[in-house]
């Protein structure tokens, strides 16, 4: 079978490279930083968490950029909640949002709830304007249990876009990767997926790129009282992802000498449609 790489039009040992800014709509400085990042630094995409209280501020700063949905079933930070948009009760926690842990969400989502919440979640980024171009998962919730990766394997095809497939199949404990390559799902061949300011996560992923289709993702933030209050033991992180995206020529280099193509997530769309 062709590679990935030879369906989107290139030879099969190129390396191609998505950025992706994760966490719009998570605060303003997140929508700030990130469209900065796609506008005038090296981010090639971004995922939208549409139950955050910014989301509507990402929509109104929306110009046709690429832009998935990061499918939303917790609320991890300490002091800022954010719940489902389907008000589904097995998706709270006691505190008026999302569960905090993954854990927290496997024992106590009803499936049928999370299945509509998802469709929800992707429904209304259309609604809202966005030209969805893929779909992935927040904290992997959907990725590393069996029952939930059948709710996001279904709604990719459903809505026929290619979805991030990231975790080590190992510690899920099934072959989710084989499973999705059965029907038909396109995704990267590889996913790398940094915490806020993981620098030399990012040099290492670039130093060693592979062929094929490579995610790199990060989380851009633009320094402010309210990320610093929102995001208080990683603010500082996502606004080194900022300034690395848009103002270091230093990665900018390493990118070029990495012999990467940039490509978005729209390519991979284009597949999974054809």
């Amino acid at each position: 079978m062709a590679t990935l790489a030879e369906r989107l039009g290139y030879p099969a040992d190129a390396k191609l490279l998505i950025i992706s800014g994760d966490d719009l709509g998570l605060t303003h400085a997140s929508n700030v930083a990130t469209y900065d990042a796609l506008r005038n630094g090296l981010a090639t995409s971004a995922a939208l968490m549409v139950p955050c209280p910014w989301a509507r501020d990402a929509v109104a700063g929306y110009r046709g950029e690429d832009v998935g949905v990061l499918l939303t079933l917790n609320a991890e930070l300490d002091t800022y909640r954010w719940g489902p948009i389907t008000n589904a009760p097995s998706l709270l926690d006691g505190d008026g949002g999302f569960p905090r842990t993954l854990d927290d969400s496997w024992d106590h989502a009803d499936l049928d709830e999370v299945r509509r919440e998802c469709r929800a979640q992707t429904e209304r980024a259309i609604v809202w304007g966005f030209d969805v171009s893929h779909l992935a998962s927040h904290l992997g919730t959907l990725v590393q249990r069996p029952e939930f990766f059948d709710v996001y394997l279904e709604l990719a095809l459903d809505f026929g876009l290619p979805l991030r497939l990231g975790g080590d199949e190992h510690l899920a404990g099934f072959p989710f990767r084989k499973l999705a390559a059965e029907e038909g799902a396109v995704f990267p061949d590889h996913v790398v997926p940094c915490a806020p300011g993981e620098r030399r996560r990012i040099e290492r992923a670039l130093f060693d790129l592979q062929p094929g289709v490579t995610e790199l993702c990060l989380h851009p933030g633009a320094d402010s009282d309210e990320l610093r209050a929102a995001c208080r033991d990683d603010w500082a992180g996502r606004v080194e992802d900022h300034v690395a995206l848009c103002r270091d020529p230093s990665l900018r280099d390493l990118v070029a000498r990495s012999g990467a193509v940039s490509i978005g997530w729209r390519e991979l769309r284009a597949v999974a449609r054809s």
